[in-house]
């Protein structure tokens, strides 16, 4: 039995609808990642599925007995309690009565004591002692001093301890929302495995494509306020995809041609409307209604950097160089590098390791209190900042771009600043919003766009890949292959690593810096490891898991041609044969309607492509050889119809 069901589940924001009929089931022990792009609504789906948000319409059913746990997508900056204390919270009132004779007992007070005795008979009653065990128990598995305050962590132990007060409770079904954020590769895969080991059902958002690869038994997209699920690995899903999206295209000019067709019918001469038959208009009604209240996906984010003058090669040269903190803490020490015009830099280290002040060293922003930094000629520098600094929360993204200007040179092509904002999926709707009301990746968006409407010839990325769509991030992997200048990024994202730099440089934390040729996988290959992991640990699967090509996935069937309509040849009066064939025209249209109505409602059910690869294939190619063939049927009748009225 199905431990979460969504049964047509609606939900929209004034005329912007989210959620339309949408429909899911999860099945205990499921991993299934909700994907889809920025703004249609996973983390408000989340939210409903927590009890957070209620919906206009539909029902979110849990199995009697189970259990919900959530892992929230922020971390608590100003949390002060103890990790003790967040832990323990996962059962409310026992949760804190544990807190609270954990405080009083270390006070010797008469007053604390009589109100320690009164807590500790409620927690026998309550079975608080088992609850105590359990919180002790995980923080001791996950290793986290259950006496260390929250606001004092590092965003890697912060979420631990928030999944050991989501996991303590047992759950039955666990919600992440993009849970890798803002985590170092060591804490991403102390999440993984952590979460390898759950045996409950999960439902997650996340664009960090290897942890997709590693987590997800089933992907989930939300496209248009719909459901849509396939029961495939996320490079098998990436293959349907692209076919599904291939035959909506093909369908949809199928359909448009025959409603111009039918419009042109209707708006036939007199003679003509005199044989019009009503069934045929009222069929043309419905096709208007149809194409009207079809939803279009939205486009495609469409974007190029900004090229300045080109750089010297020599973009910046140093020679023993390093920095130490007053105290003499070493950060970077011994430093020699060579970043010429062109280089794609990848730096890769845990939090803390130095990689900004490596950065700020590089770019001359900080002057090393040791050896020597060289910078090369004409460097303009663009800066994306991974707390989104440089927006004024308090002004609209058409500002926040426009800093008074209206128009913006690109390339040479100068283009209106509202434009502009629409190439990366700002509606002028939306540009005249602010930012205060944008998601995380609208601010993304918001933030490459005012990083790309400035000429630079070096581009300098931290985490730029933090609440990016995957199409979004891929567009911008693209863009940033072509740009003739130098890249640098630091990044946690492995796969976004693979796909963009060609030299990885390794903070260790102890200020020493190494050079390796390649990605972050390359990195792995060449024994790179990271000093929390244990002595001689090999690079794992996960590392082979995020190469950038697709592996065995089918090749998409080639897009079918459009029939040219036949050559109109002069009237003349129809034989005895063609009058048979136009009598027996019509039968034939009707059956082949009926046949590809049948293949369409196979197609759209929310199974479909969960079914064998080789079934979904040979679907999609008989309902595009019915729907060819009705279009020649049709096209004949047309023709012989048009005839016998002259």
């Amino acid at each position: 039995m199905p431990l979460l069901t969504l049964d047509s589940v609606s939900l929209a924001f004034g005329m912007h609808p989210l959620l339309d009929q949408a429909s899911l089931v999860i099945d205990a022990g499921e991993r299934v990642c909700l994907l889809g792009r920025n703004g249609e609504g996973k983390s408000t789906l989340l939210k409903i599925v927590a009890g957070e948000v209620v919906a206009d319409g539909g029902e979110v059913r849990l199995d009697d007995g189970t259990v919900l746990a959530v892992l929230p997508q922020n971390l608590p900056s100003e949390d002060a309690r103890t990790a003790y204390e967040v832990v323990a919270g996962a059962f409310p009132e026992t949760g804190a009565l544990l807190a609270e004779f954990h405080k009083l007992s270390q006070q010797a007070d008469e007053s604390s004591l009589d109100r320690l005795m009164k807590v500790q008979e409620r927690l026998e009653a309550l079975d608080g002692w088992r609850l105590d065990q359990k919180v002790t128990s995980i923080l001791g598995q996950y290793g986290v001093d259950s006496d260390q305050r929250l606001n004092t962590l590092s965003g890697g132990w912060q979420r631990r301890v928030l999944l050991a007060k989501a996991l303590v409770a047992e759950p039955d079904i666990l919600l992440l929302d993009e849970p890798t954020n803002h985590l170092d590769v060591p804490a991403i895969a102390w999440l993984e495995d952590a979460l390898g080991q759950f045996r409950g059902a999960m439902l997650f958002v996340s664009h960090d494509r290897a942890f997709i690869r590693r987590m997800a038994t089933r992907i989930v997209e939300l496209d248009r306020g719909k459901l849509v699920s396939f029961a495939a690995t996320y490079d098998r899903y990436l293959d349907l995809k692209e076919k599904a999206l291939e035959e909506e295209d093909r369908q949809n000019a199928l359909f448009d041609k025959r409603l111009k067709q039918e419009e042109a019918w209707i708006r036939q001469g007199i003679k003509a409307r005199r044989t019009r038959n009503m069934g045929r208009v009222r069929a043309l009604r419905a096709m208007r209604e149809a194409h009207r209240q079809r939803r279009v996906r939205g486009g495609t984010a469409s974007f190029a950097v900004e090229d300045a003058a080109r750089s010297g090669k020599l973009v910046v040269e140093t020679r023993d160089a390093g920095f130490a903190y007053p105290d003499g803490t070493p950060v970077i020490s011994g430093l020699n590098l060579t970043v010429l015009r062109g280089d794609k830099i990848g730096l890769v280290g845990e939090n803390g390791t130095g990689k900004t002040t490596l950065v700020r060293l590089l770019l001359g922003d900080l002057k090393p209190t040791e050896g020597s930094v060289r910078l090369g000629t004409n460097l303009q520098v663009a800066y994306f900042d991974q707390l989104r600094g440089e927006l004024d929360l308090t002004r609209n993204a058409l500002d926040n771009l426009s800093e008074g200007r209206e128009f913006i040179d690109i390339n040479g092509q100068s283009k209106h600043v509202l434009g502009y904002l629409q190439e990366f999926l700002f509606t002028p709707e939306r540009a005249r919003s602010p930012v205060s009301v944008f998601s995380g990746g609208e601010r993304a968006r918001l933030l490459l766009a005012k990083l790309f409407s400035k000429p630079a010839n070096i581009l300098v990325l931290d985490e730029p890949t933090n609440d990016l769509d995957v199409e979004t991030l891929e567009l911008l992997e693209e863009q940033l292959a072509e740009f003739a200048g130098t890249v640098i990024v630091i990044s946690h994202d492995r796969e976004f690593l693979d796909n963009v730099v060609t030299e990885t440089v390794f903070l260790d934390g102890s200020g020493k810096v190494q050079e390796f040729v390649g990605g972050y996988t390359d990195w792995r290959r060449q024994d790179g490891r990271f000093p929390s992991e244990a002595t001689g640990n090999r690079p794992d699967k996960q590392d082979k898991a995020t190469k950038s090509i697709r592996e065995g996935g089918q090749k998409a069937p080639a897009r079918v041609k459009e029939q040219e309509l036949p050559k109109k040849s002069k009237p003349v009066k129809l034989s005895y044969k063609l009058k048979l064939e136009l009598e027996q025209l019509p039968g034939q249209i009707e059956a082949l309607e009926q046949e590809v109505a049948a293949l369409k409602e196979t197609i759209s059910s929310a199974d479909f492509y969960s079914g064998p690869p080789n079934d979904v294939s040979a679907t999609l190619e008989e309902l595009t050889e019915r729907e060819i063939r009705l279009e020649k049927v049709i096209e004949r009748w047309m023709e012989l119809e048009e005839q016998a009225n002259q």
